[in-house]
């Protein structure tokens, strides 16, 4: 009976966070597929210690830990490295339509750039809400160590969002000469609109 109740209250906890985790396991590797893997072996992990854990008063808080250090446990691994080299340069996959679409497209392609731990820290802190000293429990590091990787983190996203900004004008105003120059190729040559049939009293 009581695993049964374990179980039904380890399926509630799924069931309620499992979208949200999902999100945070996406901005930190940049795929939906291995964001679900991620999502898996961090339930997996958590299902182990059920018994334990759904006694802390911030258990959230512990599923997002267990979750990004799976994720950094990934990327120092054979595969994880080989992994990242594939996504490298790759576009990552929109979560959803909207208006800003480019913008979200070319911020989650930054973000995909940056080294695992700096990535981890800037989700952490600017998309979980974390502060400084909850960032470095989940991280086990010390708070100077996340105020570092987050400035260095937010500055090479903004060096990268503006770089992106700049080759976007440049390949619009490229675009609009070469339509410039193609409307003028084809404009036809004066002889070709002399009128066919010769008008009475011009010029032979």
């Amino acid at each position: 009976m009581a695993k049964q109740t374990r179980d039904a209250e380890f399926t509630e906890f799924v069931a309620a966070r499992a979208p949200w985790l999902r999100k945070v396991a996406y901005l930190l590797c940049g795929d939906w597929h291995r964001a679900d893997d991620l999502v898996q072996e961090s339930v997996t992990k958590l299902y182990v210690r059920w018994s334990r854990l759904s006694r802390l008063e911030n258990l959230d808080g512990y599923a997002r830990t267990v979750l990004v250090n799976t994720f950094l446990a990934e990327q120092r691994s054979p595969w994880g490295r080989w992994a990242a080299r594939r996504r490298t340069g790759a576009v990552p996959e929109p979560a959803a339509a909207g208006p800003d679409l480019d913008l979200s497209v070319d911020l989650r392609r930054a973000l995909a750039a940056l080294p695992p731990r700096q990535r981890a820290t800037v989700v952490l802190r600017h998309y979980c809400d974390l502060t400084v000293e909850q960032t470095a429990a989940a991280l086990g590091c010390s708070t100077g160590n996340v105020k570092s990787q987050t400035s260095r983190g937010l500055d090479a996203l903004r060096r990268s969002l503006d770089q992106q900004d700049r080759q976007d004008r440049t390949e619009r105003t490229t675009r609009a000469d070469r339509t410039e120059r193609t409307t003028r190729t084809d404009l036809p040559e004066l002889r070709d609109l002399r009128p066919a049939v010769p008008v009475e009293g011009a010029a032979s």
